[in-house]
């Protein structure tokens, strides 16, 4: 098969249409974008708690030692800052100035703009844009706008770009470069699914992508490259978006692929993990603290959590004629439904002996080793979120969410952190796209083959 795909204009430069995803935490460093960059695309650092270095080069592990929530919501704040700093730079010197660099920040970490703002104000001049996604970053343009450097917003649907575009970035139109769409069904990591969307039913993005461009183009913006991003593999599938006329510039973005080369940071362990991985080994769930839908590895982790969640009823304070059953658990008594005493009767028998109540009048049975876990966590938070349901952490003057803490989720910053740092990787959470599964099928990676950035961008050029 004949494939040719030709360079785009980004940034006053010619780059390769194809980004490198950001993953964080600590996934998306300097050694994998710099080498990105460096093959002509664009790199991406994520600023989400991203490593620092000391002066042997080693990482300096992010210990908080403030006694109260604010305060280690700051430390992760400086963490963030010197951390993307040293990323940047590193990639910087790899890149040799060729390529892009940009960063990625989750809208809803906690400290957000600060950190956007503490690391633009220090890399002047090495910094291309800011991707920015997991929330709606009205503020994104001004800011890219006091440091002169793109933003790309990331959007799920072109009603939502249309809402960011009218109420703030019609004012800094010329460092717009360009619109991520990412697939809320098929992209790893937190995703854009609504509420009216069924999680079991993913949609063509065709004609969302399409939608999306109809709408720029009302607004001026047909020059402006949409981003394609969730359920991109290889480039020959998608032939018939290159060049297309109908869907104007679009630009190709590989969060999975990414994963798996010589230069990731991620563990030998999760490196085979992906190799091994089997169709339907990636879950669509909607447990983070974030309270978005999130792409992830099935493993013990996760199949915790949805146990977890599957012991819950429902339980009342005073009695009535549906909710009249008395039941007691660790001596504390709860009113239930008849039906429900039953299974909370098995669940004790198997161990299952502790009760937390959620912020929705539900009753979840954990044993007593998982409810210890989950209170420390709680009280350990370090206030990564801007609003943590499973916390009640929230970036106010009460610092709370005003909602009691849900133990239905996790500490998102307790496990990203461990498995960046060779933690085990069935105990933590794994985020992955819904093709990971091809690395064990892809001839390329045959017999456990391993490329390096270089080789990967080279191969995805052919168009495999």
């Amino acid at each position: 098969m004949s494939f040719s795909l030709n360079s785009i204009r980004m940034g006053g430069k010619e780059v390769l249409p194809l980004i490198e995803g950001g993953k964080g935490v600590a996934i998306s460093t300097g050694a994998s974008s710099g080498p990105w960059a460096a093959a002509g695309g664009i790199g991406t650092i994520s600023a989400v708690i991203a490593d620092s270095y000391d002066e042997h080069g080693n990482i300096i592990p992010h210990d908080y030692m403030g006694k109260s929530r604010r305060d280690r919501h700051n430390e992760m704040i400086d963490f963030s800052i010197k951390g993307t700093i040293d990323q940047v730079r590193k990639a910087w010197e790899i890149s040799k100035g060729e390529g892009h660099i940009n960063i990625n920040m989750l809208w809803e970490l906690g400290g957000a703009q600060k950190i956007l703002h503490g690391v633009l104000e220090k890399t002047k001049g090495m910094i291309h844009g800011v991707t920015c996604g997991a929330g709606m970053p009205f503020k994104l343009a001004e800011l890219a706008s006091k440091y002169g450097v793109h933003y790309y917003p990331i959007v799920s649907s072109g009603r939502a770009f249309n809402l960011l575009w009218r109420r703030a970035y019609k004012n800094a139109a010329d460092l717009l470069g360009g619109v991520v769409y990412e697939d809320p069904w098929r992209a790893g990591g937190h995703n854009g699914l609504s509420n009216a969307e069924d999680p079991t039913k993913p949609g063509d993005p065709y004609p969302r992508v399409l939608e999306l461009r109809k709408i720029m183009r009302k607004l001026g913006l047909d020059h402006v490259p949409i981003i394609m991003a969730g359920g991109v593999w290889n480039l020959k599938e998608w032939k018939d978006w290159i060049d297309n006329k109908e869907l104007g510039p679009i630009v190709f973005q590989f969060g999975t692929r990414p994963l798996l080369t010589k230069e990731s940071p991620i563990s030998e362990r999760w490196k085979k993990k992906l190799l091994e991985l089997k169709s339907g080994d990636v879950l669509l769930q909607n447990f983070s603290p974030t309270g978005f839908f999130s792409s992830a590895i099935k493993n013990s982790f996760l199949g915790e959590l949805v146990g977890r969640s599957d012991r819950q009823v429902d339980f009342r304070t005073e009695q009535d004629e549906e909710f009249n059953t008395e039941v007691m658990v660790a001596r504390k008594k709860y009113i239930v439904r008849g039906e429900d005493a039953a299974k909370i009767e098995n669940w004790v028998a198997a161990g299952y002996d502790q009760a937390m109540k959620t912020p929705d009048d539900t009753l979840l049975f954990v044993d007593a080793d998982k409810a210890t876990e989950i209170r420390k966590d709680q009280k350990d938070c370090v206030g990564c979120l801007s609003q943590c349901r499973f916390s009640s952490w929230a970036d106010n003057e009460k610092n709370s969410t005003g909602r009691l803490a849900d133990p239905r989720s996790f500490c998102i910053q307790k496990t990203l952190e461990d498995v960046a740092h060779d933690g085990n990787i069935e105990k933590n959470l794994l985020f992955a796209g819904h093709n990971a599964f091809r690395f064990g099928s892809d001839p390329f990676y045959s017999n456990g083959f391993v490329p390096s950035v270089k080789q990967l961008v080279d191969r995805i050029m052919t168009g495999d």
